[in-house]
């Protein structure tokens, strides 16, 4: 992670879906909070900038002291577009803050986008995308939107891949979502490629949610899989794992961290996830071992950095994999 946290900026109109707006924020300050639990410094800035500075929100409820829209979008930012109440004809085109708005992503956010390296970010939540397609921001990027603006973003960006049926969708420097609690899943998926999987799966437990597969992988990552449970005991020994890959994990060890006996452990672990729990702690070992190979590390630093004892016992782990 950069030095500097990246300042988050969700862009708030009025008739905001508050949702959209409030849980994804509320995982990036989670992010933060780990992090700090962790005694790593903060990664995000999350900050409120509109067109108007106190807007109404989709439950009726006030937001005030909103920031201006900033003359000038820096490196390592990320804007936010959010959801709003009513259909195209109401939010769009007529609306003086929607005109606003627009015209200023077109001027200062489509720039930035271009050029810092990828440093600069659009996240899009629901109708959010429409509004990136109407300032010019979309191109021939693939993106997705809430299931009923489909065909409305399909007219708005014709040079664009509009796909169906996603919860998100990644593609470089622009991140869409389909809305509401997909709007989660979109901030979980970014936490995870800024922060690291173990923190965004203690985000996704914190917030009791699930965390979902990426939108490019061919499979789940092993430090996000089998997540999909309520179990206090199994998340403790998973965080653990995912923390401390290095430690010696034999079966006594485990049951340790979940405060229970080796043998309910594995029971638990093959009734909530289906897999054993020295499974579990090769498969992030492993998981651990590949990322660091694509990174160009050695062999033998793969296999030290991930937990095994020798680049022959990461060969076997491969093999069986």
């Amino acid at each position: 992670m950069p030095a500097d946290p990246i300042d988050v900026l969700f862009v708030v109109l009025p008739d905001t879906l508050l949702l959209d707006l409030a849980g994804p924020a509320e995982a990036f300050r989670l992010a933060n909070q780990h992090l700090r639990w962790r005694g790593q410094p903060e990664a995000f800035r999350l900050r409120y900038v509109g067109p108007q500075a106190e807007v109404r929100t989709s439950v009726g409820a006030h937001l005030t002291g909103i920031e201006p829209l900033p003359p000038v979008i820096s490196a390592h930012v990320w804007v936010v577009l959010l959801g709003r109440l009513g259909t195209m004809s109401d939010v769009a085109w007529r609306l003086p803050v929607w005109l606003e708005t627009r015209n200023w992503l077109a001027a200062n956010l489509g720039p930035a986008l271009q050029g810092q390296g990828g440093a600069t970010r659009l996240l899009t939540i629901c109708v959010g995308a429409l509004m990136a397609a109407d300032a010019g921001l979309i191109g021939r990027h693939r993106v997705t939107t809430h299931h009923e603006l489909l065909n409305d973003l399909a007219r708005m960006a014709p040079a664009a891949q509009v796909l169906g049926q996603r919860a998100f969708v990644d593609d470089g420097t622009l991140l869409s979502s389909a809305g509401i609690t997909a709007g989660i899943d979109l901030a979980l998926y970014a936490i995870a490629g800024h922060c690291g999987a173990a923190v965004a799966a203690a985000v996704a437990q914190t917030m009791v949610v699930f965390a979902r597969r990426g939108p490019q992988a061919d499979q789940i990552s092993p430090l996000l899989a089998w997540r999909d449970h309520m179990h206090p005991a199994l998340h403790r020994v998973q965080d653990a794992v995912c923390e401390h890959p290095e430690h010696l994990w034999n079966a006594a060890a485990l049951a340790r961290v979940a405060l229970v006996t080796p043998r309910h452990l594995n029971r638990l672990f093959r009734e909530q996830t289906g897999i054993s729990p020295r499974d579990y702690v090769e498969r992030v070992r492993l998981a651990l071992a590949e990322q660091a190979l694509a990174q160009g590390a050695p062999v033998t630093r793969s296999a030290e950095l991930a937990g095994f004892s020798s680049p022959r016992q990461l060969r076997r782990a491969r093999s069986r994999a």
